[in-house]
């Protein structure tokens, strides 16, 4: 067996039990919810078209969107809580997804028990009325029995969906199968990608089959598949749980870590340190900018690397740029008193913003600088990262010098780099400690109007951790000792084409490489 399957094998206890808690807990909760909604339903025309509307409208928000709209919501509605009772509650991961795939998974039940129950025939209804049936028991004996084969091809449908989508929850915190598959694309692990797609696909495949024997059951009127189906699920259930239950106690800990290489290895080396100091570590992987910081800020993450140039600007809204030194000390004064997050020093290298082109294509142009880019962007294609065209960073460097390209592409960091190869973009806004950008030779423009905030990488510790003894014992030692060429190397052992390098096996060699 391979490494990387080996690696894959040894998380998939972890990932399918957490995927498994969510769906089936949002599939249950949704069942709960759409059953008497659409039962109500069936009740009042005045009620079904705005309830199945509004179920529809849902189901148009894409999947990934309405998992990252809860996180904010509930972290307001978090700190209204801490602040009304005195007690709070974690927005990040199960709750967020929990929420949203609840939603999602609502609108095939609320169809298929509508269309069941109106589908029960006018004569078998005028009979029940006959013998003198309450609407409640017409609705216990007759509608719905005749009904339930429909409506549990709604659940089957719902399921499938819940399953699928909740790959997507690794954003905001939550462990699943998608973190195969995050992790994968981004280090261009096609065994983590691919397995964890088979997973996935393979548990929808498991449950739908499952509920597929409850629903013969129920349109055959045999009680003994209808039994099968439902201990077969709650058998799978239990089954996908049980090593959840033989995690212990829970992390004393939680290292957080964005979406790219450099963060993956970053979190692991901080986890690594106080592991070695005895303490439980839970890593919480591929957040966006803005989640990780409102995580940490609100004590749901103990500690992560952020770079100063993204706090500058995306926290303190701040579009000036007075100097790498001056830029740190203000936000690490700024931080403290504002959200009592400590900054708790730069690690000693900078991974900015860059523009970058192939050597061929900048000599044929004539570009070096950007304000020369300037110049040929009408005639050029962009290539960014995720998050680039809706920073205030790129609105700066737009503004300052007037830069207006033919198109502009957003890419995962990978396919952005592959979309420069390939000739898909001209120049790319790629990462000053990516290694790929000595590996391919590539140019780096510069920004004569210092228009790219500097981008010190900081170590964050949330407020709740910021006189922790252990974790500053285990983390204070890296601040300053980490050039921007052992991150480069460490970066291009896991980027690279057909790497070998695990993000903790480049950890474990970058403390290694630098003493630590």
């Amino acid at each position: 067996m391979s490494p990387r399957l080996a690696a894959a094998f040894e998380r998939l206890s972890e990932y399918l039990g957490a995927h498994v808690l969510l769906s089936a807990s949002a599939l249950v909760l949704g069942v709960a919810t759409s059953l008497p909604l659409a039962i109500a339903a069936t009740r009042s025309a005045r009620l079904r078209w705005p309830l199945l509307a509004l179920a529809s409208l849902i189901q148009t928000i894409p999947s990934l969107a309405l998992l990252a709209l809860f996180y904010p919501l509930l972290l307001a509605l978090s700190a209204l809580s801490l602040a009304a009772l005195g007690v709070g509650f974690s927005a990040l991961g199960f709750l967020p997804s929990l929420l949203a795939l609840t939603l999602y998974s609502m609108l095939p039940i609320l169809r298929n028990t509508v269309a069941g129950i109106g589908g029960v025939e006018p004569a078998i209804r005028e009979a029940a009325d006959a013998l003198g049936m309450t609407p409640r028991q017409k609705l216990l004996q007759v509608e719905l029995p005749l009904a339930a084969p429909v409506v549990m091809a709604g659940i089957r449908t719902a399921a499938v969906w819940t399953i699928g989508a909740a790959t997507l929850s690794t954003p905001v915190g939550q462990t699943s199968l998608g973190n195969y598959i995050f992790a994968g694309l981004q280090t261009e692990n096609w065994v983590f990608v691919l397995f964890g797609c088979a997973a996935s696909a393979g548990l929808a495949l498991a449950a739908d089959q499952l509920l597929g024997l409850m629903e013969a059951g129920l349109r055959r009127r045999r009680r003994l598949l209808v039994l099968a189906g439902a201990v077969g699920l709650v058998a799978g259930v239990a089954f996908a749980l049980l090593p959840l239950a033989g995690l212990g106690r829970p992390a004393a800990y939680v290292v957080g870590a964005k979406n790219f290489s450099e963060q993956y290895i970053l979190a692991e080396l901080m986890a690594g340190r106080l592991e070695r100091e005895g303490a439980r570590v839970a890593r919480k992987d591929n957040l966006g900018s803005a989640v990780a910081y409102r995580a940490l800020a609100a004590g749901e993450l103990d500690v992560y690397v952020d770079y100063s140039g993204t706090l500058w600007t995306n926290v303190l809204g701040r579009t000036d740029n007075p100097g790498r030194q001056a830029v740190l000390d203000q936000l690490t004064a700024e931080l403290a008193r504002r959200d009592d997050v400590r900054v708790l020093g730069s690690l000693g290298f900078e991974n900015a913003y860059a523009f970058v082109m192939r050597p061929d294509r900048a000599r044929e142009l004539g570009v070096a600088s950007i304000a020369d880019l300037a110049r040929q962007a009408p005639g050029l294609r962009l290539g960014s990262d995720l998050e680039f065209l809706s920073r205030p960073e790129w609105k700066a460097v737009e503004t300052a010098y007037g830069l207006k390209f033919r198109s502009a592409t957003a890419y995962q960091p990978t396919f952005m780099y592959r979309a420069l190869a390939g000739g898909e973009a001209d120049v790319i806004s790629a990462f000053s400690s990516d290694g790929r950008i000595a590996a391919d030779r590539l140019v780096v423009l510069t920004d004569p109007k210092a228009a790219i905030p500097p981008y010190d990488a900081v170590v964050l510790v949330s407020p709740r951790r910021r006189d922790d003894a252990r974790l500053l014992a285990a983390l204070q030692p890296l601040i300053g000792k980490l050039p921007v060429e052992a991150m480069r190397a460490a970066n291009y052992s896991v980027d690279r084409d057909g790497g070998k390098a695990s993000p903790a096996e480049a950890a474990r060699k970058l403390q290694t490489d630098l003493g630590l």
